[in-house]
């Protein structure tokens, strides 16, 4: 997810009531729902980094580690502070326990969170390069960026104004985010399923893969997408609309099988990256000089408006 929902997630977690464990818990939890994302200082590699994102700073070493690592750094913080006399006097006692219990929520929310779109995510490296996907919620979700604010806003309010129970707005955010989060999961399942009945029935294929993509802002529908027999295919499922799966005409070659492929991926490393991470790739082939364009694309992200981002072009020569 963006780093504004999982920081909404930390923010709203410590609303919800655990703030009152520790001195400095808001804040451990809201750097420690963005901990993992560390590894973005690798985007600079550009398409490489496709195959270094999501992975080691998501899996178990590192979310064992990382927890440890922030709360001696919020301790040291603390200190400062306490040697500078700028700390507040409202704040409370800085317990190292307790803030490294909230050190390890924060951080595991982020991937619970990563887990939830068609991205993936590698939760088990480095034992194993195996992605997962939730295929739920839409990178940048509308709804929860809607519902964990005014929880967060709700308690704030309560909390200024000397009410009791100021943490019950962000405990009922978050229940109303979880439920939020177990429907459109369901749905997605159910589409997939569904979609594969009908690739079965009305095409004579039985699909090897079926993603259920959201899309921004309309949570009850999905862009669909099938791959079997060496073709890709695409549809879309709205759950407001009966539910039943609208496959488009025709369907695309996935050309993977081309040797042109594994020619372009033994010279370009941007190609053995991306195929590496690509759940849905397909290529197209043109004609150059002594050669072939090879042209790599996820059909994942085919109508994405940075749809370029997730394009490598090789140009491959025939060989001698």
């Amino acid at each position: 997810m963006d780093n504004f929902t999982h920081s909404l997630a930390g923010w709203a977690l410590g609303r919800a009531g655990l703030k009152r464990m520790t001195g400095l818990a808001v804040p451990t939890l809201i750097i420690g729902a963005n901990l993992p994302d560390i590894d973005a200082v690798l985007s600079v590699l550009g398409t490489q980094s496709l195959a270094l994102r999501r992975g080691l700073t998501h899996g178990p070493i590192a979310l064992l580690i990382l927890p440890i690592l922030l709360t001696a750094a919020m301790i040291a913080y603390e200190r400062w502070q306490v040697r500078r006399r700028k700390r507040p006097r409202d704040r409370l006692p800085v317990r190292p326990a307790p803030l490294l219990f909230l050190a390890y929520v924060g951080t595991l929310s982020h991937p619970a969170l990563d887990y939830m779109n068609n991205y993936g995510i590698r939760l088990l490296e480095p034992f194993s390069p195996r992605w997962f996907y939730g295929d739920t919620l839409f990178i940048v979700d509308a709804v929860l960026w809607t519902i964990l604010p005014l929880g967060i806003w709700a308690s704030r309010r309560r909390e200024a104004a000397g009410r009791a129970g100021w943490e019950r707005p962000a405990q009922a955010a978050l229940v109303l985010a979880l439920v939020y989060i177990g429907g459109n999961f369901a749905f997605s399942v159910k589409a997939e399923r569904d979609t594969a009945i009908a690739v079965r029935a009305q095409r004579g294929i039985t699909p090897d893969l079926v993603i259920a993509n959201a899309v921004p802002v309309r949570f009850w529908h999905r862009d669909m997408l099938w791959r079997g027999d060496s073709l890709i295919g695409r549809g879309s499922v709205n759950a407001l609309g009966g539910m039943a799966p609208a496959l488009a005409a025709g369907a695309e070659a996935t050309n993977m099988a081309s040797p042109w492929i594994a020619r372009a991926k033994a010279q370009s490393l941007d190609a053995q990256a991306f195929l590496f991470w690509a759940r849905m790739p397909y290529a197209r082939l043109s004609d150059i000089p002594g050669g072939k364009r090879v042209t790599l694309r996820d059909a994942r992200f085919d109508s994405s408006p940075i749809a370029d981002r997730f394009t490598v072009i090789v140009d491959v020569k025939d060989p001698e």
